[in-house]
């Protein structure tokens, strides 16, 4: 199990089980979202992620074209994890989690990236990660 939380610690984490998958994503709206050249994620099954308090959902529509809600902390702003809405209007099978909110910082250095996506649009200072695979937009489903 791995647990984390908010800048302000009102939402809390735990997640049970592996991460599917874990990537860097360097695409616009990730950029915006944490005001960040890229972000980390853990990609999750949504059934293991168990979330206390009450986080802010705010949807959008992602460059990939998918309509995706991410979750914030209502109350200092801190971005936690997002899920792509399927066509009925549910989430689909995967949920991303901010690499940065949990709480033993041995989870970033044990888990590497395994991917990084929209890599057309990351910033040409930035060295891609040795061993990720490297997607120019989002990963085939």
């Amino acid at each position: 199990m791995v647990a984390g939380s908010c800048f302000c610690g009102k939402i809390r984490i735990q997640y049970n089980a592996p991460f599917v998958a874990s990537g860097l994503c360097h695409c616009t709206g990730c950029r915006k979202l944490t005001s960040a050249p890229f972000t980390y994620n853990f990609i999750v099954k949504p059934e293991e992620l168990h979330v206390s308090g009450s986080p802010k959902e705010v949807p959008k529509i992602a460059d990939s074209g998918n309509h995706i809600k991410n979750y914030f902390c209502p109350d200092c702003g801190t971005p936690l994890y997002g899920q792509k809405i399927n066509s009925y209007g549910q989430p689909d099978q995967i949920t991303i989690v901010r690499a940065g909110i949990f709480d033993d910082e041995r989870i970033l250095n044990e888990q590497k990236p395994e991917v990084e996506i929209y890599t057309d649009r990351r910033s040409p200072w930035i060295s891609p990660v040795e061993g990720a695979a490297q997607c120019s937009g989002m990963l085939p489903p």
